[in-house]
């Protein structure tokens, strides 16, 4: 079987979890014999192999070319197509993105759609969703395969063309939601983008039951169309057996991810101020960048906090592994999350978690820590009894063991094949 599979975001281009997990599923996918050609949006012009031109409609040329990612090569191919298509970027970073790209200017896509997208995603976001759905026409007509995979909103209009142009049967899996990221006030048209993409999807992967249930009730959905399949994470450990040394002999409580409104890191804050007033031989550290960062650093100093909190920026590669290594606790406070697979590469390091229960990933971590983000009182109590309790410490992290063996991407990618095999035999 071969897949025709849209997404934003794959190794080494990363700016959050997406990336991660299409690049376990795929792998999974790969294992298991099936062929994955993967439609990437891209900036620079390197590319390897072969090339096309695409003219479209709104006259903007885009190029697309072949690599292919070593340990997958025999069955995944990664087609990098030439746009600046990020799933977090702001107006003003979107424009210069555009404005340094060689094979267009700025001027190719500006006022090429009539819109009042505002929704912090960027002003010609729209335009460059478009973009990318002329190439997945190009695509579909050009190209063999089975299925049709599209990740999260902004490559439905391009599963949704590939669709119309094939015939082939569209699966769409919902990784985020517009709630997710902007709670009840959401943009409109990302909302109507997500819930096209639904009603066109021929089957909707959700990544939790927790996301599955938005997506029914939130977005008037059939619930047969939709199958849960959890997120998973890699087992593998670049950093082996080497010991990580801390500059300092205190415990460390670990933050990483965006940090916005979704993920709580004011929760973390406030949390951080009440341990230490208990127990100020304790570190805590938030990885990451976002909105709220200017916010944080000011409530982190009101607080008095300065010598005991640390803001590591945005890391990404060995560095993020290397502050796994280095934590003695895992925190993620996300105010909702539709699944959340940093716990799960915590545990990897074997580095004991504290989750929301908002969270999807708590469906899959039996007896893991969970507390309502809002219950900061409840949080920094965790905390302190987890860094305190060595033996409670252990059980945990001997918990996250036991769940990693459950949870692998080979799994995950048996259960979306279940679901392409279902479509291609003609069930839905």
């Amino acid at each position: 079987m071969r897949v025709l599979m849209f997404g934003w975001e794959f190794p080494p281009y990363i700016s959050g979890g997406l990336g991660t997990a299409c690049y376990g599923l795929t792998k999974g996918l790969a294992q298991h014999g099936t062929d994955v050609l993967f439609v990437l949006p891209r900036l620079d012009t390197n590319e390897e192999g072969g090339h096309l031109d695409l003219i479209g409609a709104n006259r903007v040329r885009a190029s697309v070319g072949i690599r292919e990612i070593l340990d997958l090569q025999e069955h995944v191919s990664v087609l990098e197509v030439l746009s600046p298509l990020r799933p977090y970027l702001t107006e003003k970073a979107y424009l210069s993105l555009v404005k340094r790209e060689e094979l267009i200017t700025a001027e190719d896509i500006i006022g090429q759609l009539d819109s009042d997208f505002s929704g912090g995603y960027g002003e010609n976001l729209m335009a460059e969703i478009v973009r990318y759905s002329l190439v997945a026409g190009h695509l579909a007509k050009h190209e063999q395969f089975d299925v049709i995979h599209a990740h999260d909103w902004m490559t439905a209009p391009a599963g949704i063309e590939a669709k119309r142009v094939s015939g082939k049967p569209l699966v769409v899996h919902a990784h985020a939601l517009e709630f997710d990221r902007s709670g009840e006030h959401v943009n409109q048209q990302v909302y109507d983008l997500e819930r096209a993409g639904f009603e066109a999807a021929d089957r909707i992967i959700a990544v939790s039951h927790f996301t599955r249930d938005t997506i029914i009730k939130r977005y008037s959905i059939n619930p047969d169309k939709i199958t849960v399949v959890h997120n998973a994470v890699s087992k593998e450990r670049r950093l082996r057996a080497m010991r990580i040394e801390k500059p300092f002999p205190e415990k460390l409580v670990l933050f990483l991810g965006r940090i916005t409104f979704q993920k709580g890191p004011d929760y973390f804050v406030e949390a951080a101020a009440k341990v230490l007033a208990q127990n100020p031989n304790i570190r805590f550290a938030m990885a990451g960048s976002g909105d709220m960062f200017p916010r944080m650093v000011e409530r982190m100093a009101e607080l008095r906090l300065a010598d005991r909190f640390h803001f590591l920026g945005f890391v990404r590669g060995m560095d993020v592994e290397r502050i796994y290594a280095m934590s003695d606790l895992y925190v993620m406070p996300s105010v909702t999350e539709p699944f959340g697979i940093t716990p799960l590469e915590a545990m990897v390091y074997d580095v004991p978690s504290i989750v929301s229960k908002q969270s999807g990933v708590a469906e899959i971590m039996e007896n893991a820590v969970k507390i309502d983000f809002w219950d900061v009182d409840r949080l920094a109590f965790e905390i302190l009894d987890i860094l305190e309790n060595e033996d409670r410490a252990a059980l945990l992290k001997l918990s996250g063991r036991r769940t990693l063996k459950r949870v692998q991407w080979e799994h995950a990618a048996e259960k979306v094949i279940h679901v392409y095999d279902q479509l291609v035999g003609g069930a839905v």
